[in-house]
């Protein structure tokens, strides 16, 4: 089971989606704390979420400490997971509205980041953190 988790191919460049993802959900994570009113609990007690302190920071916690393992290579697959949660939540939370309200391009306009944090999440629960990743060093040596 464990060798499953940690498996990955021999890819070079999926470092490349690793390297974009961790680092926007780690830098989104943070601002989740330093700019809570406007981007953490703020954020989400305007969309109208329940307990919007708790869930900034949850989430904030989660973006911050999956963003870093998708940096790292280290359970890509697992750290992918609640990435794509966090990330279908927010698409139909944010998304929705701005679909109703103005249309499906000015969605789609909007959602750009969404999406493509979103793929590239599913991209990674796929293939694993690829050659240049800890999940690789672990599975050479046996773990």
């Amino acid at each position: 089971m464990k060798n499953r988790i940690l498996s990955t191919d021999n890819s070079k460049t999926t470092i490349l989606i690793r390297l974009m993802v961790g680092a926007v959900f780690l830098s989104e994570g943070i601002q989740k704390f330093l700019f809570a009113d406007t981007l953490g609990a703020g954020r989400f007690a305007k969309i109208g979420l329940p307990s919007p302190e708790f869930l900034g920071s949850f989430v904030g916690s989660l973006e911050v400490v999956c963003g870093t393992l998708l940096l790292l290579g280290l359970f890509t697959r697992l750290a992918s997971i609640p990435i794509i949660i966090i990330m279908l939540v927010a698409i139909a939370t944010t998304k929705s509205q701005t679909l109703v309200d103005k249309g499906f391009w000015e969605m789609m306009h909007g959602s750009r980041t969404d999406w493509a944090m979103l793929l590239g999440s599913v991209f990674l629960l796929i293939k694993g953190g690829g050659f240049w990743s800890a999940d690789k060093i672990l599975t050479k040596n046996g773990a």
